[in-house]
């Protein structure tokens, strides 16, 4: 399998290191969507991050269903998906939480690097920031410092949720404070600890 993007982006870095915590061989081609815009056309002509090429050359793109796909292939016993049906649920409530998070710092880092200063849209910033905000209110509330959020191994939403954490701290420094989500800062430390995240450096 090959992955195209670059790993400062949390959808393809979410991907790396669940490939990595999965013991499934890759290829990482670090392209970006905009610096290198033709080249990852060549490759995928939606030019979307992250883009897996599958072993029979299948074009998948969309990090969840890329991650749809490595369980599936992973083989017996390897697996990042929670075994407890409300286990699975908690999941997914912290993977939709974490997402939104990045989707809205990338909202904001888009309105800040893209559009020209004149041309941005005050209200509408304040708007998704309180977005971010609220989502990590949430996650605040749920997630366990001290442990996996799903069981007594790393899932998938750790994965999830630590990557994006880091994600928007690196993107928008300040921005969230980490005094305030002192349950979030504690995870994500620990969980960029790990070997695999390690290994898979945002920058």
């Amino acid at each position: 399998m090959k992955l195209y993007g670059m790993l400062d982006s949390p959808y393809v870095r979410r991907v790396a290191i669940a490939l990595k915590c999965l013991d499934l061989p890759f290829e990482i081609d670090q392209v970006s969507v905009f610096r290198h815009f033709d080249r990852f056309a060549a490759i995928n002509p939606v030019v979307k991050a992250p883009t897996l090429i599958t072993d029979d050359g299948t074009v998948l793109m969309d990090s969840t269903l890329i991650l749809q796909h490595i369980e599936d292939v992973a083989g017996p016993g390897r697996t990042l998906r929670p075994h407890d049906p409300a286990a699975r649920v908690r999941g997914l409530r912290l993977t939709g939480l974490a997402l939104a998070a990045g989707e809205k710092t990338v909202q904001i880092v888009y309105e800040h690097q893209l559009r020209p200063q004149e041309k941005r849209h005050d209200p509408w910033l304040e708007r998704v920031d309180g977005q971010l905000k609220a989502a990590y209110d949430a996650l605040e509330e749920m997630v366990d410092p001290d442990g996996w959020q799903c069981g007594e191994t790393l899932c998938e939403p750790d994965i999830t949720l630590a990557v994006v954490w880091r994600f928007t701290h690196y993107m928008l420094p300040g921005r969230v404070d980490t005094s305030d989500y002192p349950r979030l800062t504690a995870f994500g430390l620990r969980a960029e600890s790990l070997p695999a995240f390690i290994a898979t450096p945002l920058d």
